[in-house]
């Protein structure tokens, strides 16, 4: 299907910038941790999941390479029946995404979570409607990191990336996002470490939801 092309749009991360999924996310290392026999996470070791792709964090916290493709595919079977829907809306989101909405060309999802699990979790809270594309990693593990799964959100809305901004939480979505030349407002009712989204460069970071519309039009300026 043929997609005009786009002035303006927007991407917005998923976990930690539009739902809080700290309890799903949580749950699903845990159930994947005690299946391979290893030692539980603290709970700063437990955020440190929210934002990257799977494969960088369980590395991170001691899995072999050997190991992760057990551990992902443990971390899944909990996920994908339970975990997905142990999630929370930050309250006011759905306002805020109608006013993004309604004031740009095009909003997409640009997730490191799987799409098949990005776009169940948008559909369960009714959120699908909002964007003109959902788009995450494969299960597979191509396309996990953020630049790359960026680039197929502007190809699939065929975007110039001179023209949008990026909305996330975690250093990767500024990153991801600087890789296209693309300015990412950082927002701080996610899982970032203090300081984080500014020493990554964030073009900007808000502390309040209802100031991410006039974010967006300040980082286009």
């Amino acid at each position: 299907m043929y997609i005009r092309p786009m002035t303006t749009a927007v991407l917005l991360d998923l976990d930690g910038t539009i739902t809080d999924p700290a309890q799903g996310i949580f749950n699903s290392v845990v159930h994947a941790l005690d299946r391979l026999g290893k030692d539980p996470l603290g709970a700063r070791e437990l955020r440190s999941f929210i934002g990257p792709p799977l494969r960088q964090s369980f590395a991170r916290v001691g899995v072999s390479e050997a190991e992760i493709p057990a551990a992902i595919a443990a971390y899944r079977e909990h996920f994908a029946t339970d975990g997905l829907f142990e999630n929370e809306l930050y309250p006011g989101i759905e306002i805020v995404l109608g006013q993004i909405a309604e004031g740009t060309d095009a909003v997409a999802v640009a997730t490191s979570k799987p799409t098949v699990f990005a776009a169940r979790i948008l559909e369960h809270f009714a959120l699908d409607g909002y964007f003109d594309a959902i788009v995450g990693a494969e299960l597979d593990g191509r396309r996990s990191a953020k630049a790359e799964v960026i680039s197929e959100a502007l190809r699939q809305l065929d975007a110039n990336p001179a023209d949008c901004v990026m909305v996330g939480d975690r250093e990767h979505d500024v990153i991801g996002a600087a890789a296209h030349g693309i300015p990412c407002v950082g927002v701080a009712w996610g899982y970032a470490e203090p300081g984080e989204l500014a020493a990554a460069g964030a073009h900007s970071v808000i502390e309040h939801l209802s100031d991410l519309p006039a974010a967006i039009v300040n980082a286009r300026s």
